[in-house]
């Protein structure tokens, strides 16, 4: 029998069993990797398949009851979550940034210009300006009711530190196009055809603005606070951070003319798309990094203007490359919540629930709505459909892959007592995950029913024509 090392000492399992139950035990939210062990190929084969096969089971029962899959594959991590972690930290991190760049590269594929035209511009205004504005407040709301820890609320702008809660409420900055319109299906007819293009272009721009939002607050919270010189780093950030966005620009359209010429003249049969896809996904997030810009930026730029090139073949087309990629992409954003919620110690949650109940409330109710209409005047679009709009804010896979840079992040933030740095880092994730959760739960239910109070697709104008 074929065996190979992997995580699995039931000692250490055990003993990580006992102290997580133990009175006063401090826990990271994401657990290191025990001693390797020895597991036979087969069993592990056969856990892991089965674990994706339970993933459909609960996706179905997940739209059965109106909510969008990824959460009951979330939970369905946490429900199944063993006593130790199968993955280091690293390798997390790895598997995150790999997920990211396929999921943005698909998303650009996704955007189809013709479809926005008459509200590009608002489109972008949204999900850049959108990002930002309710990544400030909602920083300003967690900084303050949250406790020095992060592990209760405490009202006071005294408590925990600024850069912790921005680096948080950064995290949180994103939607998730795939969760939105997953849940908008049930209610097709209710919805413009105008409108539910806005939503999927600005879930889909906002997410490399918000990974680009992060990086910004990280480096200015992670300043070496040398005297005198601290604006001019400041300054250097952010010329850093346009540079990035600048270069990953570039870089995503020359990248696009590699995928177009491969699709031209090396691809002969569509079951050859997927390896494409793949590949562009993956050499327009590396060449960018390595050049100094923005390996997502450039990843969503490749894929939106692969979209919007023409080609010679009927049927090599991006239409046929993005309908390849489907499969995969869904693949790829299940492993996200999968691994999270394998990852996760769901009793280190508890300390960071009433907090997390307060900020997803804050962020539905408060942050993005008045992001949103603080920008309606740039609108073509009702105060109505920007009303929904504001309630499309999902959160989804990316937020839970950038808390794992925020964990990274907190330890190196300027002024924070090296004693508080592991309670903050357990209870800021914890924030993150019961925001995703409560978020996807409360409004992946009660959006279909908003869509039909609003009575949008009245408008015989812009009604869905089917």
């Amino acid at each position: 029998m074929l065996l190979i090392p992997v995580p699995g000492a039931f000692d250490c399992s055990l003993a990580t069993m006992v102290a997580s139950f133990s009175q006063g035990a401090e826990t990271p939210l994401i657990r290191p990797p025990i001693a390797p062990g020895i597991v036979p190929l087969p069993l592990m084969m056969l856990t892991i398949g089965g674990i994706f096969l339970g993933t459909l089971a609960i996706s179905r029962f997940s739209l059965k009851i109106g909510v969008p899959a990824i959460l009951g594959v979330l939970l369905f991590g946490l429900l199944i979550n063993p006593s130790v972690t199968l993955f280091s930290h690293e390798t997390i991190l790895r598997l995150q940034v790999l997920s990211l760049s396929i999921l943005l590269f698909n998303a650009g594929l996704e955007t189809d210009i013709r479809s926005i035209r008459g509200f590009l511009e608002y489109g972008i205004i949204l999900a850049v300006g959108g990002v930002i504005l309710s990544s400030l407040m909602l920083g300003l709301i967690i900084w303050f009711v949250a406790s020095p820890d992060a592990g209760g609320i405490e009202l006071g702008f005294k408590q925990i530190p600024v850069a912790v809660a921005m680096l948080i409420a950064a995290c949180l900055g994103s939607t998730d196009a795939g969760a939105t319109l997953n849940v908008l299906q049930q209610v097709e007819r209710a919805i413009p055809r105008r409108l539910a293009a806005l939503v999927q272009f600005e879930s889909s721009v906002n997410d490399p603005s918000g990974i680009l939002f992060l990086g910004l607050v990280i480096g200015l919270t992670t300043l070496d606070g040398a005297s005198g010189g601290q604006q001019a780093v400041v300054v250097e950030q952010l010329q850093t951070f346009l540079q990035k966005i600048g270069s990953g620009l570039l870089l995503g359209v020359g990248v696009s003319y590699l995928g177009r010429f491969s699709l031209n003249r090396l691809v002969r049969e569509t079951s050859q798309l997927l390896i494409l896809g793949i590949a562009i996904g993956l050499i327009s997030y590396g060449v960018a990094e390595l050049l100094g810009g923005s390996g997502f930026i450039s990843a969503y730029v490749a894929g939106l203007m692969l979209r919007n090139h023409t080609y010679s073949n009927e049927r090599i087309t991006s239409q046929a490359l993005q309908q390849t990629l489907l499969p995969f992409n869904t693949m790829t954003e299940i492993t996200v919540f999968l691994i999270f919620g394998l990852s996760v110690h769901p009793l280190e949650l508890l300390p960071a629930l009433p907090e997390g109940i307060l900020v997803a409330l804050a962020l539905m109710l408060v942050a993005r709505p008045a992001s949103v209409l603080l920008l309606q005047r740039f609108s073509p679009f009702s105060r109505r459909d920007s009303l929904l709009v504001s309630w499309c804010g999902l959160r989804g896979a990316v937020p839970l892959a950038l808390s794992f840079e925020m964990v990274d992040a907190i330890p190196r933030v300027r002024g924070i007592e090296a004693a508080t740095v592991p309670t903050l880092v357990q209870n800021a994730g914890g924030i993150v995950f019961c925001v995703v959760v409560i978020n996807l739960l409360v409004q992946g239910l009660t959006l279909p029913h908003v869509a039909r109070w609003l009575r949008l697709g009245e408008e015989p104008a812009v009604a869905v024509d089917r």
